[in-house]
């Protein structure tokens, strides 16, 4: 008989086995390991069954001679065509490598140093490293997450993560950050296929681009002039992995922001050059503003169909000009087009600014400024879709410095001298997603971050370095057309006038004192007389 403060102690049933079966269930348990090993890595167990069925074949020489003709048929390979060769070849070879030899080694470490192992029934909870994929530059992990965290929890540890690998940039990326491919040909339906199982949407798995080699170190040399510029894919700069970042300028606008002799004029005259070709064939009009005096683009004025660059009543103008064919394309396109489409006779109207600032914020004239201010928001919140594009450079993207920076969709973050300003510029949460713009090194002039189309992380970019004698090249062979500078006597029609309205009655209102001092008021003085 037990009472209340007796102390019981159960003790579980063994279960008693013997040798023979733990002995079994152990090789069974390998067995099984084995063999979901050789289904995960087919090319390794295939090349290992064929070199080892050649060597017993033919001896060495069944080894030698394959290795010697693939590593001929390699470098052929790589000489002829290098980005399919690293896709193909030497990319998931080097992956597969590094993540055996150099991230599985301190990946334990890194994961609970950088605070995103987690602590469950008293055992740690890592984090799996899925895969690795390597190129010329990158290497892009494939992290299976911990059940309940989010993508955002690695993305405020991306400057741990990349200096715990030994390196100094890093990205996350809650998406693949590669695009799938176009396929087209004989296996287009099967590839496809195959894309959508690889491109799926799998909420479980963030992906950590760690850099490898800097490929932005490097001056990029300015891009080739087409003779149709596409407005959805404009060529200014080079990413991370060595592809070209292309701006979609169509139905938008665009703000530069960065810090002086940050780079911002490469970004500016990237753009001018990739739309060269549609600027001497009539395609596009650009209107340009320079408060500097004319120091940035007065070299380049052959190019322009407006130039304004000293007086700030010509710039008042030419901003309320271009309201001016705002209103008139509205008027015609009203129930036509959703999205204005540039044409010979209807070109696109692009107005650029380099220093916004000294329109919105640093004019004395407080009337001048206020006209100012009104155009450019009307042109901001309504000239996308008619055609009247808007790309503004700034040092300072205070909200009192830009009142209205939320109307520019597309943004680019040059080297920027506080944290809060990267913010500021590319949206809330850009700096923690890895814009480290306020950390950018001396040598960087003209890197920056841009925001990928279709994801909300950042990307780092180097826009093209066009020189003096470039500037004066473009403007000798693509000076825009002699009829360009008055854009609506050009296309043959008049703005649209607004119907005249009569003005409302308004009843008439004093000012607001009491009933006592308004008798007093309203008698005469001489005679007491009511006025």
């Amino acid at each position: 008989m037990t009472t209340a403060g007796d102390l019981m102690v159960i003790r579980p049933r063994r279960l008693e086995l013997p040798v023979w079966l733990i002995a079994l269930g152990l090789v069974l348990r390998w067995m099984w390991r084995g063999l979901w090993w050789c289904l995960r890595h087919p090319v390794a167990v295939g090349l290992v069954v064929v070199g080892v069925s050649l060597f017993r074949e033919f001896g060495r020489a069944g080894v030698i001679v394959p290795v010697v003709l693939a590593a001929a048929v390699s470098a052929l390979w790589r000489w002829r065509h290098q980005s399919s060769w690293w896709t193909w070849c030497a990319g998931p070879i080097l992956g597969r490598f590094r993540q055996l030899f150099v991230y599985r080694r301190a990946w334990r470490e890194a994961m609970t140093l950088c605070g995103l192992a987690k602590v469950y029934d008293h055992r740690t909870v890592l984090p799996e490293l899925l895969r690795v994929r390597s190129d010329q530059a990158l290497d892009v992990l494939t992290i299976r997450m911990v059940r309940g965290q989010t993508p955002e929890e690695f993305q405020k540890a991306t400057a741990n993560l990349a200096y715990a690998f030994g390196r100094r940039h890093a990205r996350v990326y809650s998406e693949r950050p590669d695009d799938p491919p176009i396929r087209s040909g004989y296996w287009a339906l099967v590839l496809g296929a195959v894309d959508r199982l690889r491109f799926r949407d799998r909420p479980s798995v963030v992906y950590l681009v760690v850099v490898r080699t800097d490929a932005l170190r490097t001056l990029v040399d300015p891009f080739d002039v087409p003779s149709v510029p596409d407005f959805t894919a404009l060529p200014l700069a080079r990413r991370e992995d060595l592809r070209h970042w292309c701006l979609h300028l169509l139905a938008t606008h665009v703000l530069i922001g960065g810090a002086t002799r940050s780079g911002k004029g490469s970004v500016l005259w990237s753009l001018v050059r990739v739309l060269a070709g549609g600027i001497s064939s009539g395609l596009v009009r650009l209107w340009v503003i320079d408060p500097k005096g004319g120091m940035e683009f007065a070299m380049g004025r052959p190019l322009f169909a407006r130039f304004a660059c000293k007086s700030f009543e010509a710039m008042a103008d030419l901003l309320d000009e271009a309201v001016t064919v705002m209103r008139e394309r509205q008027t015609r396109l009203a129930g036509a087009v959703r999205v204005h489409t540039p044409t010979l006779v209807d070109p696109l109207v692009v107005v650029v600014i380099d220093e916004m600032a000294a329109l919105t914020a640093y004019l004395q004239d407080v009337d001048l400024r206020k006209r100012i201010a009104g155009s450019l928001g009307l042109l901001l919140s309504q000239g996308a879709g008619v055609g009247v594009l808007v790309v503004a450079a700034l040092q300072d993207p205070r909200k009192e410095v830009l009142p209205f920076r939320d109307l520019f969709p597309t943004r680019i973050a040059l080297g920027l001298t506080e944290a809060t300003q990267v913010d500021l510029v590319l949206g809330d949460g850009a700096r923690n997603r890895g814009a480290l713009a306020d950390q950018m090194p001396r040598w960087a002039k003209g890197v920056g971050y841009v925001i990928l189309d279709g994801t909300p992380e950042p990307a780092r970019v180097r826009f093209s370095y066009i020189s003096d004698d470039h500037i004066r090249e473009l403007a000798a062979e693509y000076p825009a057309p002699a009829d360009a500078a008055d854009i609506l006597a050009q296309v043959g029609r008049e703005t649209a006038t607004e119907p005249a309205r009569p003005p409302l009655p308004r009843q008439r209102r004093g000012p607001l004192l009491p009933d006592s001092l308004l008798n007093i008021l309203d008698r005469d003085t001489d005679g007491g007389e009511p006025r």
